[in-house]
């Protein structure tokens, strides 16, 4: 499903060749950046246009009026938490250590917020909710089972009614301190605050899904020269598996303290 199959319902006309495609993505992030400097209610068709470099009758020929820009911009970042939420591969990610896993979390969700239409549409939908026509509590619903889902696959020792509790409290705290992250116009106070949600919800989650409750917590390879954990399997040496880096090329054997000094 294409990013267009959603908001093409609230086009005027859908664009069939890729400029077409090209301009309606640079009039939603147009949009987006007048909606975060001047604020909804203020926005203008024509200061939208401005933005974009384009000419009103551009505008129009794709959308109506800014709340059908708007609406546009809800399904693109419908569309796109949906993606982020089939990437998470749930039996893989509970397999790591608490931190390891809710820092992967975190960075799905960051990198999402990286986008200037996602940012906007959240920010909006928690101080003007009255202009959304397409997203609704239901969203924060399935972020709930999401988490949800993750918690009792790590310990399916806790309850299903203890794990949506637990991933309620996840939700909703991390919303409130995302929300101040991304009205914050100090990038370096945006990252930090990033970093307490991480912090956060590694605390608050230790006692029920922490590495101590587990005997079996995937031990997660990692490159003995950069300490990425993007390996592949490169045969056996000794008996043992070695393991070639993605990132940085080089290579180790499993087991090993010291790398491989011949690199791939």
């Amino acid at each position: 499903m294409t990013e267009y199959s959603h908001s093409s319902r609230n086009l005027r006309r859908q664009p069939k060749q890729q400029r077409g495609k090209q301009r309606v993505e640079k009039i939603l992030d147009a949009a987006a950046a007048v909606f975060d400097e001047v604020g909804y209610e203020a926005a203008t068709t024509h200061l939208i246009a401005a933005k974009a470099g384009t000419a009103i009758g551009s505008v129009y020929q794709f959308f109506p009026d800014k709340a059908a820009i708007f609406q546009a911009m809800e399904l693109r970042h419908v569309e796109r938490v949906k993606s982020m939420w089939a990437q998470v591969n749930i039996p893989e990610i509970v397999q790591l250590s608490l931190r390891e896993m809710i820092h992967a979390l975190v960075t799905s969700v960051s990198q999402l917020f990286e986008q200037p239409v996602s940012r906007v549409v959240f920010v909006q939908f928690f101080i003007a909710r009255q202009i959304f026509q397409s997203i609704d509590e239901s969203m924060t619903t399935e972020a709930i089972n999401f988490m949800t889902s993750i918690l009792k696959q790590r310990n399916p020792k806790l309850s299903e009614l203890e794990c949506s509790l637990l991933a309620e409290v996840c939700v909703h705290s991390s919303n409130a301190v995302l929300l101040s992250a991304l009205r914050s116009r100090d990038q370096q106070h945006r990252q930090r605050l990033t970093q307490q949600i991480e912090d956060l919800l590694v605390s608050y989650l230790e006692p029920y899904v922490g590495d101590h409750l587990f005997g079996n917590v995937m031990k997660v390879m990692k490159c003995l020269y950069c300490q990425s954990q993007r390996l592949s399997k490169n045969g056996y040496r000794r008996g043992k598996q070695c393991y070639r880096c993605k990132d940085c090329g080089k290579q180790f054997v499993e087991g090993s303290n010291r790398a491989e000094q011949k690199p791939a």
